[in-house]
């Protein structure tokens, strides 16, 4: 099975154009763009680890190496599309149009955070596993019960594939021919549980067969890969075609989230081999070198705004007051229940030092 489903790669590891065809869309205009553009997310990822090491944002979930999957994928979208994140896919996010400011208050338990720049179809992350994929379907069931051309697309990993919701979405979106893409990051580990011990499918791409929907396999550090099979998802969608299902497969090089140790249940030196080989960034580097359109000078000055643009947005993030943690309990609902209430009760108390198991005698 995993055969009938094979990786496609437009750029090699050594950044090597692979069809004769394929060099018409592999122009340095779009070449550059990619490169800027990755350069600027893994800035901002890096800033992200470095503001939660140094306490100033929270729990933090980062995304290196999976640059090209977030770029290649929310490149191909168009303007009026909807774009339903998980926690991880704030590189994506950034590249569709959010702020860098909303996305970093986000992280530092703020809820203006989930807010989008006016005009962006941008879905809060979801934080439960897999819940975004069935939101997905709606929002695009409703673009094309309204008559328009927008279309979705749903971020996930691969454990998210072993959720109830992961079906359900599918399923409806199936049923329904809604315009919507579902996009697979496959890091190969859902948090420490590796793909073979989840699932007995070689492939995620092959679960779209039960659904009646193509299924797609790319390589995920390959970026003009990943943007090529996204637009003709995409253009499947709009023209009436149904569903997606994209499985780009990916390496992520860090820990599942700040609170993770990953040297516990996977091969570092793994990582340092992909991290030589097959670097999403790297890639398109040797690309621009070996077309004869890479210049150190605006290399460099793509990393220095890119370093600008993020420390700017840091400081807009730290000039907001300190969050309210009164804000987690009040605006659940119009009226709070007794077990937030209660809840309420034991933070606050928690936080002058009264354990929880006192509170309760």
């Amino acid at each position: 099975m995993e055969n009938d489903f094979p990786i496609k790669m437009w750029i090699d590891e050594n950044g090597n154009v692979q069809e004769k065809e394929y060099k018409e869309v592999v122009t340095e205009k779009l070449t550059r763009t990619f490169y800027q553009q990755l350069i600027r997310i893994r800035t901002f990822d890096r800033k992200g680890i470095s503001l939660q090491r140094q306490g100033r944002i929270g729990t933090y979930a980062p995304f290196e190496g999976q640059e090209a999957s977030q770029v290649g994928s929310a490149m191909a979208l168009e303007t009026n599309d909807w774009m339903f994140p998980s926690y991880r896919d704030h590189g994506a996010t950034m590249t569709f149009g959010h702020s860098l400011k909303n996305i970093l208050l986000f992280w530092n338990g703020r809820n203006e955070g989930c807010i989008p720049p006016e005009g962006k179809n941008i879905f809060p992350p979801g934080i439960p596993i897999a819940t975004q994929l069935p939101h997905a379907v709606g929002a695009a069931f409703a673009e094309k019960r309204k008559g328009s051309k927008n279309a979705a697309i749903v971020y996930f990993g691969d454990g998210a594939t072993s959720e109830g919701d992961f079906h359900e979405g599918l399923n409806m979106a199936s049923v329904f021919d809604a315009p919507v893409v579902f996009f697979n990051q496959n890091n190969g580990y859902a948090i420490s549980v590796p793909m073979e011990k989840q699932m007995n499918t070689k492939t995620i791409a092959q679960k779209a067969l039960a659904y009646d929907m193509p299924g797609v396999r790319v390589d995920g550090n390959d970026v003009f890969a990943v943007y090529a099979e996204t637009l003709k998802a995409l253009d499947r969608a709009r023209s009436g075609e149904g569903p997606t299902l994209i499985e780009a497969v990916t390496w992520r090089y860090g820990a599942h989230t700040t609170a993770d140790d990953p040297t516990k249940y996977r091969d570092q030196l793994e990582s340092e081999r992909r991290r030589e080989e097959a670097d999403p960034v790297l890639r398109v580097e040797r690309l621009l070198k070996n077309q004869g359109w890479f210049d150190e000078q605006w290399a460099e000055e793509v990393k220095k705004q890119a370093a600008h643009e993020v420390d700017a947005a840091v400081a807009e993030m730290e000039s907001f007051p300190p969050v309210d943690p009164n804000d987690i309990f009040d605006h659940v609902f119009a009226e709070p229940t007794w077990q937030l209430q209660e809840q309420k009760q034991q933070y606050f108390q928690a936080k002058k030092g009264v354990p929880v198991w006192n509170q309760q005698q």
